[in-house]
């Protein structure tokens, strides 16, 4: 299959997990019915951002994978005909808790679980006091439509993450994602941010020569402190800008990806080929300050 139709799903969410799941499973149908054949949630779309505080009553949300949300989701996905990219909130066993996505596949089938790598420890961001760094290494995913790799929003920073998942042979790179502005926050800072984090996704676009599928909540929440700032996207595999949504608005849209162009990038910009890869050892040193 070469054209792909990826479904991304926008949207708010409130303190009630029942009330967010039933959101979102109404717009998987809607992006379903509108012809999306992969759909990606937005990170941890059964809640809140809860990682603004360091609560350890929040951990009552996490759940098994698969468990109970991943059983509802194979359900929809089959009954749909589609591919569910779902970001949840992993208890792995008593006091240990990752962030990971799960992959269903169209018949319904639980594909597997990606399980963040890089975790923040930032100002309203507190996720090291709840997940730990993801042990199954990178990962790609054989769906019914396409190879895919899935990272998570800290993720989308590093391009060691997407090139290694490219190099796996991810024909797409999904980043779920929740991020947005402090509502005491300058407008040119804002743009400044939204800019950087956008730009770093399309660069990955363009050096590994595959489309990158970015999905962000939207909405106030922190009591209002934070503003989660949408503008969730789809590039081709030359970073090319396909969809961009906007930072305000719920929006379930569906976008066509041409699979085919990753290979016609690759040959006329070959950014794969010319690697150096026996010069690479230094970068899995932390620094590189010997004299």
């Amino acid at each position: 299959m070469t054209n792909v139709q990826i479904g991304l799903v926008q949207m708010s969410c409130s303190k009630d997990v029942a009330t967010n799941i039933e959101k979102a499973k109404k717009e998987i149908r809607n992006a379903a019915a509108k012809g999306a054949q992969i759909i990606c949630l937005q990170e941890l779309f059964t809640s809140l951002y809860f990682c603004d505080v360091e609560d350890y009553d929040n951990f009552q949300l996490a759940e098994a994978i698969p468990g109970p949300t991943t059983n509802i989701m194979s359900e929809l996905a089959k009954e749909l005909g589609v591919v569910i990219i779902a970001s949840l909130f992993e208890k792995r066993a008593e006091g240990l808790y990752h962030n990971t996505t799960a992959v269903i596949d169209a018949d319904g089938t639980y594909l597997g679980k990606y399980r963040k790598m890089h975790i923040p420890d930032d100002p309203a961001f507190y996720e090291k006091f709840y997940f730990t760094p993801g042990d199954l290494g990178y990962k790609v995913f054989q769906t019914k439509f396409a190879k895919i790799g899935v990272l998570i929003c800290w993720d989308q920073w590093y391009p060691e993450a997407s090139r290694i998942t490219a190099l796996m042979g991810a024909e797409i790179l999904f980043y779920p994602t929740a991020i947005g502005w402090a509502t005491d926050q300058d407008e040119e800072t804002n743009k400044d941010q939204y800019n950087a984090w956008q730009t770093i996704q399309r660069s990955h676009a363009v050096a590994n020569g595959v489309p990158v599928v970015s999905v962000n909540r939207v909405g106030y929440e922190q009591e209002g402190a934070m503003k989660f700032w949408g503008g969730s996207f789809v590039t081709n595999a030359q970073g090319k800008l396909l969809y961009l949504g906007s930072h305000d608005n719920e929006e379930t849209t569906v976008t066509n990806l041409d699979l085919k162009e990753s290979n016609y990038f690759r040959m006329h910009w070959p950014f794969l080929r010319d690697r150096r890869i026996d010069s690479y050892q230094p970068i899995t040193k932390r620094f590189i300050d010997e004299e």
